[in-house]
């Protein structure tokens, strides 16, 4: 059943670990009219999963192939194929500074300056992509710890065949930043960088939703701040509703070792 999964059949692949009760998850074709080489997106649980297995399937990656995901316990949009799949080569096409600066300029252009002061102290100057962090812990360790924080909510998992976690988000399908942005591959690429610079893991997925550990967190004011808005051209939301402006979403990032988005 999971060799469906690869455009090879998971030749090679091996998963020593027991899964639950599943199935695998079509897009719908009303939904999604690009059927990636009519494949299923990835595999759901039946019932909700322990961390533990979370953590096992993790460590199972590099053989297996298949990204684990602690899932919203929710029909829509899994169970319904309300997923839109594409290709992990398109996320090459897009860089975090190019999309960062896109977002950025489309809303200062419009934006009034009562509300260029949310953006303070940048204004309407990008300023780009934020230095990389610097590891506190090992990146597998802090999401196996955030694994246990997300398990607790009682999800169902899902297996997805991509080459790191980040690749899972247009791999799978998921479409629950449609408010911000009408394509999810630019949010994915934002991830992979993540990933390389604050050794970000994805762990959990909503209907509208994220949750990642972060093992290379800002520490600093200045750096949080930096941060923070990468945060608001990645997901406005959680800025906005969070705190109001980037300094106090900053204060609540600063060595965090967990980032949560949600979408309106």
């Amino acid at each position: 059943m999971l060799g469906q999964l690869f455009a090879d059949g998971g030749e090679g692949r091996a998963l020593s670990v027991e899964l639950p009760p599943g199935d695998v998850v079509w897009p719908d074709p009303g939904y999604s009219p690009l059927m990636i080489g009519y494949r299923p997106a990835f595999w759901l649980s039946d019932e909700p999963v322990s961390a533990e297995l979370w953590s096992g399937l993790r460590a199972e990656h590099p053989r297996s192939g298949l990204w684990p995901l602690l899932l919203e316990d929710s029909v829509q949009p899994w169970s319904s194929g309300q997923i839109a799949p594409d290709t992990v080569e398109e996320i090459d096409n897009y860089h975090t500074s190019a999309f960062m600066a896109e977002v950025w300029a489309d809303w200062t252009e419009k934006a009034s300056d009562d509300q260029l002061e949310l953006l303070a102290p940048f204004g309407s100057r990008c300023p780009g992509p934020a230095p990389a962090g610097r590891l506190a812990a090992d990146p597998d360790v802090v999401a196996d710890w955030y694994a246990g924080l997300v398990a607790e909510r009682r999800t169902p998992l899902g297996l997805v065949a991509a080459g790191r976690g980040a690749d899972a988000l247009a791999v799978m399908g998921w479409q629950g930043a449609l408010n911000h942005n009408e394509w999810m591959v630019p949010l994915a690429a934002v991830v992979r960088s993540w990933e390389e610079r604050f050794g970000a893991r994805l762990v959990g997925v909503g209907f509208n939703t994220l949750d990642l550990s972060v093992a290379a967190p800002p520490t600093t004011a200045e750096h949080a701040l930096h941060v923070a808005a990468e945060h608001w051209t990645f997901c406005p939301d959680s800025v906005i509703y969070s705190a109001g402006t980037l300094a106090g979403y900053a204060e609540q990032i600063m060595g965090r070792n967990a980032w949560s988005f949600w979408w309106d």
